[in-house]
């Protein structure tokens, strides 16, 4: 491995930052809506409120940049803020007893919070990992992050089988969880982004409009991520509304919405690690793709028990390529002082379309059924794919892999 720009440090932070973070993911994946579903009988808005609050975080993300940009911190100690607050809110939901509209505004701070971080932690890998072994390195993270996320989903589904007043012990461990990782953060070697005066808000569109190829994939991954995410935005939901004929134990469906697609991006996610670093990313994106699409194909249009695991374990193989492409794709594209940019407009997007899918895939679902809105998002999936087609042709013919 290239010594240069490689921080052993951060590797082993992020490493144990894996524990906490893993915990949160299953926040995210199931029991911020189980818990409103269960515990406190949510309407159909409110889930969808939930489900795209951690979009809007996404969306404020492209602030973010800029405010550290303006201000002078270092990406660390603004991680450090971001994931304070969020420790703020879980415990704030954690006090929420019979209250439904406290725990919705502690869920709100944490959730959107949350993913904030997501440029600031770009910029640190592209500042501290090598780009022959970065996929790597983040897979072998995110390896021990979904281990800690299967574990934790058994453990809190457990919890909530036996007792649904138990939601505020969960509560109180994502919000440990958040305080650890502001120790991690502060740990690490500090990043800095250039400062500068006069920063405006969306200057980092500038790049989009500038580079032909960024603006493209950021086109293809604005109709893939509605898509994903319309579907996404019912998983827990199809699963646990007696309407759809369902209507599984707490139990079951942790062990559908998390431990198996956790499962089976901890089995892969090393796999696909090792591809971002060594196969045409255009390539990659487009299996990626398909494999997304085809889980949602037996999810939503299968008929028994099995269709839901296939399909939801192709979306958890699909998830472990999609989240070390969508984390690190930005540094294939972007030069080193410009990637948290690059990444903040990407996250400024997914928060968007993040924001808008929860919103649109329940009352679709409610007119016209999950199969039919797991039509919609498959089409979609392909047409973002048939866009990178002439783009993938044109780089095999000169590009090597890897590029």
């Amino acid at each position: 491995m290239s010594a240069e720009g490689y921080r052993p440090r951060t590797f082993h932070l992020e490493n144990l930052r894996s524990f906490p973070a893993g915990v949160l993911e299953t926040l995210m994946t199931t029991f911020s809506i189980l818990i409103a579903d269960r515990v406190f009988e949510a309407n159909g808005v409110a889930k969808a409120s939930l489900v795209a609050l951690p979009s809007l975080g996404l969306l404020l993300s492209l602030f973010v940049v800029q405010a550290v940009r303006r201000s002078g911190l270092s990406a660390n100690l603004m991680l450090a803020l971001i994931f304070a607050s969020a420790g703020v809110g879980f415990s704030i939901s954690a006090l929420a007893g019979d209250h439904f509209g406290l725990y919705l505004f502690g869920m709100s701070i944490a959730s959107v919070t949350l993913t904030l971080n997501l440029p600031l932690f770009s910029q640190i890998y592209r500042r501290h990992y090598p780009d022959e072994v970065r996929g790597r390195l983040f897979s072998i993270t995110a390896f021990y992050r979904k281990a800690f996320a299967i574990g934790a989903a058994l453990l809190f589904g457990w919890l909530l089988e036996r007792s649904l007043q138990s939601y505020p012990v969960l509560l109180w461990c994502y919000a440990g969880a958040s305080f650890a990782m502001v120790v991690c953060v502060l740990a690490m070697e500090r990043v800095g982004l250039s400062k500068s005066h006069r920063v405006k808000l969306f200057d980092a569109f500038r790049h989009a409009g500038e580079d032909v190829r960024f603006r493209k994939m950021l086109t293809s991954w604005m109709i893939l991520g509605l898509g994903n995410l319309l579907c996404f935005s019912l998983f827990v939901e199809y699963v646990t509304n007696k309407d759809y004929g369902l209507a599984l134990a707490e139990r079951h469906v942790s062990v559908i919405t998390t431990v198996i697609p956790e499962g089976c991006f901890f089995v892969f996610v090393l796999v696909w690690g090792r591809l971002f670093d060594r196969v045409d990313f255009y390539a990659l994106r487009c299996l990626i793709n398909l494999v997304f699409a085809a889980g949602i194909l037996f999810y939503f249009l299968g008929n028994d028990l099995w269709a839901l695991y296939l399909g939801i374990g192709l979306h958890g193989i699909a998830k472990a390529g999609g989240n070390v492409a969508w984390s690190l794709w930005v540094t294939k594209f972007a030069d080193a002082e410009h990637v948290a940019e690059y990444m903040s407009v990407h996250t400024f997007l997914t928060g968007c379309r993040g924001v808008l899918a929860p919103f649109l895939a329940f009352p679709l679902a409610a007119a016209l059924g999950p199969a039919a809105v797991g039509l919609i998002g498959a089409g979609l999936i392909f047409a973002a794919t048939a866009m990178l087609i002439p783009d993938l042709k044109s780089r095999s013919r000169s590009l090597p892999a890897g590029h």
